[in-house]
């Protein structure tokens, strides 16, 4: 005989045959099991609405835990799903001129607050006598700062040559020592020449093979950001003569936008026809000097444009010098807690930009 509290049918012959009590244990059991069954429909949507947010904000909290090791295809960055990843975030300034901020609670502070997902640590290699050529060892300890923060919280890293002229064995001596000590974890990116100028592509092609080479012989799969002449503008040439025999490169673009308008998206969306992985490693709101006023709908025009094309990009810089690319006041404390009185026009724009797209897991 089927049970009663599934069958309204064997209820009500018990009902019947005056046997009540058992009758009345089993509409009670009966309606709390369907009353769960109707509880659990009306709110299964919401359930799961929940774990979809909850999901979300892990992705956003976690996420290189969430993405795991990055790699290219085709012309994407993409996960150890195959999906499609967009890193945004921001730059420190040159670890030489703005040493201040190369702290733990810094990196912290752009991963909680203006939630970055990748930060980029810029050593300074010439300028001035803390720059890396005269002083290799404090300009090491100030990257590795920032690099151990960001494996830290979890987020994606650039570790940056910070250059305008070649370099050739101090650069590979510098990656070597990088690639040895971060090359296990997947949070870790090579920038290998920041803003080659007056190069040729020849050269810094040549350069970037010998770098190349000496990183993958010890970290065979992270990513490595190849530069361009004209201070990332030329895009145009490794899209002709692209550097062969080795995976997972991609080529860096730097845009101004009060400077840099539709003819350098239109060279990058040539160079992504020919097949080149982009990533925006260094851009900003106004003039290319780093000064000038913002050009709002320049700006907005490329944000657009980075976003359509799924294009990671690093705002340019965390620093407080006298000029509008400097995001921070000198008010501004070293390890983070800015308030929007400590950041100037750009760093308040800035932030918001990061803010608002990085919703996304």
């Amino acid at each position: 005989m089927p049970c009663p509290a599934s069958n309204p049918t064997a209820f009500l012959f018990l009902y019947i045959g005056f046997n009540k009590n058992i009758a009345f244990q089993y509409f009670l059991v009966y309606t709390i099991k369907f009353s769960l069954f109707n509880i659990f429909t009306f709110m299964k949507p919401i359930l799961i609405a929940i774990a979809c947010l909850l999901f979300q904000s892990y992705s956003q909290s976690q996420p290189v835990k969430t993405h795991g090791a990055l790699r290219v295809k085709g012309t994407k960055l993409v996960d150890q799903h195959g999906n499609t990843v967009v890193l945004r975030g921001m730059s420190f300034g040159w670890h030489n001129l703005w040493p201040r901020v190369y702290n733990a609670g810094a990196v912290k502070w752009l991963k909680e607050d203006w939630h970055c997902n990748v930060v980029r640590a810029s050593m300074g290699i010439e300028l001035n006598n803390k720059g890396y050529l005269k002083d290799p060892e404090g300009s090491v300890a100030l990257i590795k700062n920032v690099v151990d923060a960001a494996i830290e919280n979890d987020i994606y890293v650039i570790i940056d040559w910070h250059d305008h002229n070649i370099h050739t064995e101090e650069a590979k001596k510098f990656f070597g020592e990088m690639a040895t000590r971060y090359g296990k974890y997947p949070h870790v990116i090579y920038e290998i020449f920041n803003e080659p100028d007056h190069e040729t592509w020849p050269e810094v092609k040549a350069y970037s093979e010998e770098v190349i080479k000496t990183i993958r012989a010890i970290d065979p799969d992270n990513i490595i950001l190849v530069g361009s002449p004209q201070w990332d503008q030329a895009i145009h040439l490794p899209a002709a003569d692209p550097v062969k025999g080795y995976d997972n490169l991609m080529y860096t673009v730097h845009f101004y936008a009060a400077t840099h308008k539709q003819w350098l998206r239109d060279r990058t969306d040539e160079a992504i026809r020919k097949g080149l992985a982009i990533f925006v490693s260094e851009c900003a709101g106004m003039e290319a000097t780093g000064d000038g006023p913002l050009d709002y709908d320049e700006w907005q025009r490329w944000m657009d444009w980075m976003e359509a094309n799924e294009l990671s990009w690093i705002f340019w810089s965390v620093s407080d010098k006298d000029e509008t690319c400097s995001v921070l006041k000198k008010s501004a404390a070293s390890e983070g807690g800015w308030k929007e009185s400590d950041l100037k026009e750009y760093g308040i724009k800035a932030r918001e930009y990061i803010r608002k797209y990085n919703k996304k897991p």
